[in-house]
């Protein structure tokens, strides 16, 4: 009788420990589908280039396109990194690539360049990612004016000063991708 109850009491065991194997993997691939890693090449070419977390620029990209190439925003924004006509008036300026029209973002080449080079001009002048993804989102206006009325603190923003909610959930979304890239790397390291 005792042998049945140790026998039985290991078969649970061992089918628990079995279980939890099985549902760590299927949460690993839960999390490479979720949290993709496209154009990584291209990524870590131009994140290194311009001297940005490559993590963050596909925390970005899974935020406003969901690595779709062809996306377009109601606010007009195209392509994998969901930038407006302005902004990349501006930054092809920045390059000198002035031969380049606005639709070229649609190119998930021309896309993350353009997109790397603005984050990490962003990140140059506010110094952290929440600011980073704030401008990014909103504009470098909206930020200086937050900055400048003492609604934020630069040296560590409280995303919930944002005004619009819009924004802090763009940037909490953004910030939350970063954290899990982040994680999902540091394990793969592991």
């Amino acid at each position: 009788m005792v042998k049945k109850a140790v026998s039985a009491l290991f078969s649970a065991i061992a089918v628990l420990i079995i279980a939890a194997v099985v549902l760590a993997v299927l949460y690993r691939w839960y999390e490479k589908i979720s949290y993709r890693t496209e154009y990584s090449e291209l990524v870590e070419t131009y994140s290194q280039e311009y001297g940005i977390d490559k993590n963050f620029v596909y925390a970005v990209i899974r935020t406003e396109s969901n690595f779709d190439p062809n996306a377009v925003s109601d606010a007009g924004a195209i392509g994998l990194m969901q930038m407006i006509e302005d902004s990349f008036d501006w930054v092809s300026e920045k390059l000198g690539e002035t031969e380049l029209e606005f639709e070229d973002l649609f190119q998930p080449e021309h896309s993350i360049r353009f997109g790397c080079y603005l984050l990490s001009f962003l990140y140059q002048r506010y110094g952290n990612y929440e600011l980073t993804a704030a401008a990014y989102h909103s504009g470098m206006g909206e930020v200086d004016g937050w900055l400048a009325s003492g609604a934020v603190n630069r040296a560590s923003p409280d995303i919930t000063s944002f005004s619009g909610s819009n924004t802090r959930n763009y940037v909490y979304k953004v910030m939350k991708a970063f954290e899990k890239y982040n994680k999902i790397e540091s394990n793969e390291r592991n």
